[in-house]
């Protein structure tokens, strides 16, 4: 509920919404961030790529939907923290480089569409705490200590969760595949 009512205020421009953002966000979009560059970059450059996380928060206040806060900027915050990793020159997790070749035919691209929805489809069946340790460890590039300590799950609980995930999100492409 004050969530709805600061993005209201962040709207109009308020700067005491952007600062209770700030406030409540930082510790959240760091730890994004953080799990992306941390091991390659300085302190003062994760400090940067947060504050362009909330710089294009304010700019974009206009688009952003009630209860989506969270989601936007967890978008934001991988998107900046991998585009500095582009500028600088480190390393980004092979499966996030992607390599554009050519155009993909329209038949291509309605195949990649659909195996999107399928893969989505697959997450979005799994049990919450299922759900979460998957995006946590996949999205979010959380590791499995850090995850167990949030969630208060043994290490080896969140690893066979993420192995079971695996397993059915294989099986829902297996299908999709046949």
């Amino acid at each position: 509920m004050i969530e709805t009512q600061m993005l209201i205020k962040l709207k109009d421009r308020s700067e005491d919404a952007l600062e209770w953002f700030i406030h409540h966000y930082t510790p959240y979009v760091s730890t994004i961030i953080y799990n992306i560059i941390g091991s390659s970059m300085a302190i003062a450059d994760i400090e940067e790529v947060t504050s362009d996380v909330f710089f294009a928060f304010w700019q974009h206040a206009d688009d952003i939907q009630p209860n989506h806060v969270q989601g936007y900027l967890a978008v934001t915050a991988r998107n900046k923290a991998k585009n500095k990793c582009r500028e600088v020159g480190c390393n980004i997790p092979l499966e996030d480089q992607v390599i554009v070749l050519n155009e993909l035919s329209p038949e291509r691209q309605l195949q990649q569409k659909e195996l999107s929805m399928v893969v989505r489809k697959a997450v979005l069946d799994m049990a919450d705490v299922d759900r979460e340790i998957f995006l946590r460890f996949y999205f979010y590039y959380q590791n499995i200590e850090q995850i167990s300590a949030d969630l208060q799950m043994n290490p080896s609980t969140v690893k066979t969760k993420l192995r079971r995930g695996r397993e059915r999100l294989k099986q829902s492409l297996s299908e999709y595949i046949e």
